[in-house]
């Protein structure tokens, strides 16, 4: 279904995403009403669970410290999260076909809930990683479902584009107000408020879910692909998990070349499943369309820009420049904002009316140049003069180019793969995250070795040195991501009128 035979379906039949009161359906006013309403939750809701994955990470010093973690385990309270977030979006996506988007999404955030409060409470490191590992379990259920819902109740292209303008800002920003409201939380509260933060956000969603949003596609039918599920998830925990535990023992050795070739072994087995299987858990009709293949592929290569450089700044400002949690959270605010203009001022705008590759091509350069100039900050920079500029720079293009890559990989999805298309989106962002962030940091670890060998003493330095090298390489993977846009990006072919 192209954009322009969604804009007519749309113009002749109910407005879409909302329930009607009393078996009569809505007046258009309050139908629109409802309906961005509507929004404001879906957008709750993610913001909450990309939000969960970047709280923790400054509350982390003192949940290890109160536990009694050793250094060795840490990791898990971050690694945990991650391995069942996107090893089972795929499921998750297929599961919200099957069954209804609507409860899916209530189901899921019910569930995120009660992780949280039981991550909160945690007695012990135990149990504190399956809390987070159900709070990834859970998000991956919630987060397509939501995304899927966003689709299939805004089907017009200019309503589309404004919808999923405001739902990529509030994802864009939903990592900075996580370090935000991680460093207050842990600096004036305690670490655990950064997991019961999540309870009383989700109330309010589960309330609001019920109130003004329904599955307008309704139930898809047929049954859940088990072995593509076993398949699917596998390869993906073990790409993930393995680019996790290079962190620590390295790219060489058995066991992390042997985790990542295991993890395409099994994900060559699920494509093959795929292509036989009469209810495959990935249809490959979705991927078949070039446009939207080429929309998964960027979803994968941005995020290794924003983690990337939330990462490297991160220890920039505690370490180097010596923030406080809270300073360093403030520190991000500017690219927040500009993720938020990126997405619904520049994108939102654009996209109903020009090719997607002519929004996401100048967003990833402008990324580029956002993270060439953080390349050059030294130890002693200015934030002002220095590190400002780059944050609003990559704030703008990542934030226009995220957005308008989901508006893409999502249009014109039939209803029954609503779930499973948004859950790719979302899966090829956590495996692209996971496997880039790691990368990087590897070549950031070598870089400051490298470093110190000629300079010793020069502890900072070398720390900044490997930090822009890694950052000096994202630009060129940006400038590579455009190349890529600029090919398979293009402009769906519009029915002839009359």
């Amino acid at each position: 279904m192209t954009l322009a035979s969604a804009a007519e379906a749309d113009r002749s039949t109910p407005v879409r995403g909302l329930r009607p009161v009393s078996g009569k359906a809505p007046s258009p006013a309050k139908a629109d009403s409802r309906r961005w309403w509507g929004l404001a939750v879906l957008g709750l809701s993610q913001l909450i669970v990309l939000l969960d994955s970047t709280v923790v990470n400054i509350a982390l010093p003192s949940a290890q410290a109160d536990l009694g973690m050793d250094d060795g385990a840490r990791q898990w309270v971050v690694t945990s999260y991650a391995l069942a977030f996107g090893g089972l979006l795929l499921l998750g996506g297929r599961i919200a076909d099957l069954v209804g988007r609507k409860r899916a999404f209530l189901i899921g955030v019910a569930g995120f809930g009660a992780a949280s409060a039981l991550a909160g409470a945690a007695p012990s490191p135990g149990v504190l990683f399956a809390g987070r590992a159900l709070q990834g379990a859970f998000g991956a259920l919630l987060a397509p479902s939501a995304m899927s819902l966003l689709t299939t109740t805004f089907t017009d292209p200019r309503e589309r584009g404004k919808a999923f303008g405001i739902f990529g800002a509030i994802a864009g920003a939903g990592a900075a107000a996580g370090l935000i409201l991680g460093g207050v939380l842990t600096q004036y509260l305690d670490w655990r408020w950064c997991m019961y933060v999540a309870v009383p956000v989700e109330v309010v969603v589960l309330v609001g879910a019920v109130l003004l949003l329904d599955d307008p596609a309704g139930r898809a039918g047929g049954r859940l692909d088990l072995m593509g599920a076993a398949l699917g998830s596998g390869g993906l925990v073990a790409i993930v998990y393995g680019c996790a535990e290079a962190e620590s023992r390295g790219w060489g050795g058995t066991v992390v070349p042997s985790l990542l070739a295991g993890g395409a072994l099994l994900l060559a087995l699920f494509v093959l499943w795929q292509a036989r299987s009469p209810h495959p858990l990935l249809p490959l009709r979705v991927v078949r369309d070039r446009r939207r293949a080429g929309a998964f592929l960027l979803a994968g290569l941005s995020p290794v820009a924003t983690f990337g450089m939330f990462l490297f700044m991160t220890y920039y400002f505690q370490v180097v420049q010596g923030y406080s949690a809270v300073r360093t959270g403030l520190a991000f605010l500017p690219l927040t904002a500009s993720v938020v203009v990126g997405s619904t001022q520049i994108a939102a705008r654009l996209v109903p009316f020009v090719a997607p590759r002519l929004v996401v091509v100048p967003g990833l350069l402008l990324g580029a140049s956002g993270m060439l100039v953080l390349s050059h900050v030294e130890a002693g920079s200015s934030y002002a003069a220095h590190v400002l500029p780059g944050l609003v720079l990559t704030g703008l293009g990542m934030g226009a180019t995220m957005m308008t890559v989901m508006a893409t990989a999502t249009a014109g999805a039939p209803p029954r793969d609503a779930g499973v298309t948004s859950a790719m989106v979302s899966t090829a962002q956590q495996t692209g995250a996971a496997i880039g962030t790691s990368v990087l940091n590897t070549l950031a670890a070598g870089e400051t070795a490298a470093y110190l060998a000629g300079h010793p003493g020069a502890r900072a330095e070398a720390t900044v040195h490997g930090f822009t090298t890694s950052l000096g390489w994202v630009a060129v993977l940006l400038v590579l991501a455009a190349a890529l846009a600029a090919a398979l990006l293009t402009r769906p072919r519009e029915r002839a009128a009359g």
